[in-house]
């Protein structure tokens, strides 16, 4: 017996493993249109701010080559571009088509294409790139959609260069003063607003769902240095909803 489960979850509901990435991907089909105008109304503009920090913390030099897996519509992908030319590349990646297409329309929107980004349209958990070919790795908000985590990150440790280093930014569990009104926030007035705003109750109530199935701070940094990682570290946001995750391939 290989000793694997042959479910997983889905928010709060067991599926089989094998239906999970569809039904992820159904999700963020559904949300894709107005996705850009959820975070922002989700978030009250807040989700800017920890996108910046994680870009400053990944100290980009020109010339960098970097992956953004799950990078939806783009947003850590035209903030580090910039920052890696001249002779740098962002290749922004994700496991959903609609999602990857409306990441390239707002950057062509920006002014943001050409030589320096590229697209992938990829499972985090079987990347086809090759071994040792980038600088930085960042994921952000995605993570917690993928069904194997430990063969995301050991992916994500293949694809680094010795140097590089890797930068989770996903939800995390907040401070416990903040715990009870965070909570309230999610499963009430979240997919109220998905309902309102983008006809779709069910897709953010899932999404608040993962959030709280997704491994804790000390958790995913044990995750990290299991597949490899060194020097692991995170860094709390906004009283522990978000934490950016950081590990070095040596």
């Amino acid at each position: 017996m290989s000793g694997q489960k042959d479910t997983t979850h889905f928010g709060f509901s067991e599926v089989p493993v094998s239906e999970k990435a569809q039904r992820v991907r159904g999700v963020f089909d559904s949300v894709a249109g107005r996705y850009d105008l959820m975070n922002d109304l989700m978030s009250l503009g807040i989700h800017r701010v920890w996108k910046r920090f994680t870009v400053e913390k990944a100290a980009l030099k020109p010339g960098m080559q970097v992956l953004d897996l799950a990078g939806g519509t783009g947003d850590l992908a035209a903030l580090m571009a910039p920052r890696v030319q001249p002779g740098g590349r962002v290749v922004l990646s994700d496991i959903n088509e609609a999602m990857l297409r409306r990441g390239r329309e707002r950057l062509l929107d920006r002014g943001i294409a050409g030589e320096c980004i590229e697209y992938c349209l990829a499972d985090a958990e079987t990347l086809p790139l090759e071994d040792a070919s980038f600088d930085v790795v960042t994921i952000a908000f995605g993570l917690r959609n993928v069904t194997r985590k430990e063969a995301a990150l050991a992916e994500m440790f293949r694809v680094l260069r010795p140097g590089g280093q890797l930068m989770i930014l996903e939800f995390s569990r907040p401070a416990a003063p903040i715990a009870p009104a965070y909570d309230l926030y999610s499963f009430r007035v979240l997919p109220a607003i998905g309902k309102l705003v983008a006809g779709d109750d069910a897709s953010y109530r899932y999404l608040a769902e993962s959030i709280r199935m997704h491994p804790d701070q000390e958790t995913l940094r044990a995750m990290m240095a299991a597949e490899g990682f060194e020097d692991c570290r995170y860094h709390n946001l906004t009283g522990g909803i978000v934490a950016l995750h950081r590990g070095w391939k040596y």
